[in-house]
């Protein structure tokens, strides 16, 4: 994931703050396209759900998995509406993106600036909406979840690859971290999602332990 090619030339510069990870673009890509339809597919429920209270959506699958128990809550529209419109219009650009990328679009610094806010966010989001799922609301989304599960890794890359592009630009200790991340990129990723399993595991243990019996 993280293998980068040559540094691009100083005329280079207007479009890019260096050079980009060979996977990023896929990663943009296919994360996005994950990210959108699950969104999108939120919104539909959300709205079969507003038109009829009773309508029961096809992600309700039982008390702990259920979008139904979410999405009745004020924190699935934080902003008045719902969270998943946000996640179509995020998506769809991160989508857009990673096509452009792979068509050799060279954006410019000012979108890649962008593009790491609207990460940023999004993770940031992302972390807030776990924790009222499993310490508020008592439930998990199995299409939030997939949201979830792409946000983070396209957080993390994107990240990674701009400080890694700026590597002249930032202090020493932030590059130092910020290489070492880099060098053990999957290690990093794999023990961040596996705490986030971990905590669902512990919240739900109760209810775990009876479906096995």
């Amino acid at each position: 994931m993280a293998t980068y090619a040559a540094p691009v030339t100083a005329g280079d510069r207007d479009a890019l703050p260096g050079p980009l990870p060979r996977g990023l673009p896929w990663l943009l890509l296919l994360g996005g396209l994950i990210g959108l339809v699950a969104a999108f597919v939120l919104t539909v429920e959300k709205i079969a759900l507003i038109a009829d209270p009773t309508y029961r959506p096809s992600c309700s699958l039982n008390p702990v998995l259920s979008c139904g128990s979410v999405m009745a809550t004020p924190q699935a529209s934080v902003f008045g509406f719902p969270n998943s419109l946000l996640g179509v219009a995020g998506f769809a650009v991160v989508t857009a993106t990673g096509a452009a990328l792979l068509a050799g679009a060279r954006l410019r610094g000012w979108y890649w600036l962008g593009l790491q806010a609207g990460a940023t966010g999004g993770v940031v989001f992302v972390h807030w909406l776990i924790g009222q799922s499993l310490y508020r609301i008592g439930a998990l989304c199995p299409y939030c979840m997939a949201v979830w599960a792409v946000t983070i890794p396209i957080f993390f890359y994107v990240t990674l690859s701009m400080l890694d592009r700026s590597v002249g630009r930032i202090p020493t200790p932030i590059r130092t971290v910020a290489a070492a991340a880099g060098r053990h990129h999957g290690v990093v990723l794999t023990a961040w999602v596996l705490v986030i399993l971990a905590l669902i595991v512990q919240r739900f243990w109760s209810f775990w332990v009876l479906v096995g019996r």
